[in-house]
């Protein structure tokens, strides 16, 4: 009984405080996430494409938007092109060995980013070393720069053309905030395209 106790005090608490976090920032969410589908939709129509790169739950977070717009969510239209930094993993490992772990997100960047596309890092730190060389890189190459962060936005922030910051220090609040804002950032580009396709 004590146990299960525990357990539901800790449950109603990290709900509390992801609703405590939402309701804060809902208007944030909601300007953002319009903010970045306008900048992704302008880079698909200039036929730019969007890369998206992060570390442990952040690197699913990437894959997961990543394949919301290459397929699909709840309505067929054309695919759209998303590349994830994080599943390559003979990409990953070569560079990790060759150069170091740091580059494993510059270095693609380096190969296949170009002035048009856009580069969204996913950080609830924003301050991992292999995500500030990315913008790094990205930057120098002037591709536009869409940060999903957490944790004040760290140092990423300030390479950023944009940012999302979620207002808190616990990762895992932050990821269910990113996840949150990703799905309707993905719903909007998906609406936007979906209703052109009979223009195509």
């Amino acid at each position: 009984m004590y146990l299960k106790y525990m357990q539901n005090k800790q449950l109603l608490k990290n709900i509390d405080l992801h609703i405590k976090i939402l309701q804060r920032q809902k208007k944030y969410l909601i300007e953002t996430a319009s903010k970045f589908s306008l900048e992704i939709i302008n880079c698909i129509n200039q036929k730019g494409k969007i890369l998206i790169a992060g570390n442990g739950g952040s690197a699913s977070d990437a894959q997961h938007f990543s394949t919301e717009l290459t397929v699909k969510m709840s309505k067929i239209r054309k695919a759209l092109p998303f590349i994830s930094l994080s599943t390559d993993t003979s990409a990953i490992t070569a560079i990790g060995n060759d150069f170091n772990f740091d580059k494993i997100f510059s270095r693609q960047i380096e190969a296949i980013g170009f002035t048009n596309d856009i580069f969204i890092p996913i950080s609830t730190s924003g301050n991992s070393k292999n995500i500030i060389n990315a913008v790094k890189i990205a930057k120098r190459k002037k591709i536009k720069i869409l940060s999903i962060l957490g944790n004040k936005g760290g140092k990423v922030k300030n390479f950023s053309d944009q940012n999302f910051i979620v207002d808190s220090n616990n990762p895992s609040r932050i990821q269910e905030i990113h996840i949150i804002f990703y799905q309707n950032l993905c719903q909007i580009v998906e609406n936007y395209f979906f209703s052109i396709d009979g223009k195509n």
